[in-house]
């Protein structure tokens, strides 16, 4: 049996998916978006081509974390400045931007190389339930 290699952009189709982070962990979601993102699911999976696909996260703002991480852990933003190192809550982040620490944890799962803003193009992030991409007629995953 041989192993055939994609070599062309744009031969395979984009799925959409979409995905209901109410009451899920955050890494657990983070990792299945990632995953889609990137095309790992697909058999046909190539490191050096973008073969993921769309994904839509609804309630973004409404998943679990476990212990006291809502609390506990930090997020750092500094402007370049002597001494002006900013850092938020998880709980002071969702309230202040409700889909920015999902997003996050989704980039930071994604490889540091040059289709990683590609893939982070495709991923919508919305805090309520209701979205733009009905058209597309998503695919729902449960995890």
């Amino acid at each position: 049996m041989k192993t055939t290699t994609p070599k062309v952009k744009g031969t395979h189709d984009r799925h959409w998916y979409l995905i209901d982070a109410k009451g899920l962990t955050l890494g657990r979601i983070a990792t299945k978006v990632a995953d889609l993102l990137q095309g790992k699911h697909r058999p046909e999976f190539s490191h050096h081509l973008d073969m993921g696909d769309y994904v839509v996260v609804l309630n973004a703002n409404k998943f679990h974390v476990t212990g006291n991480k809502m609390e506990e852990k930090l997020y750092y933003r500094h402007s370049g400045y002597l001494g002006n190192l900013k850092s938020q809550t998880l709980a002071e982040k969702l309230e202040k931007k409700p889909t920015h620490a999902l997003e996050l944890a989704i980039s930071g799962m994604l490889p540091k190389n040059a289709l990683r803003a590609g893939r982070m193009d495709r991923l919508k992030i919305y805090a309520g339930t209701e979205y733009k991409e009905e058209a597309q007629k998503p695919e729902v995953i449960t995890l």
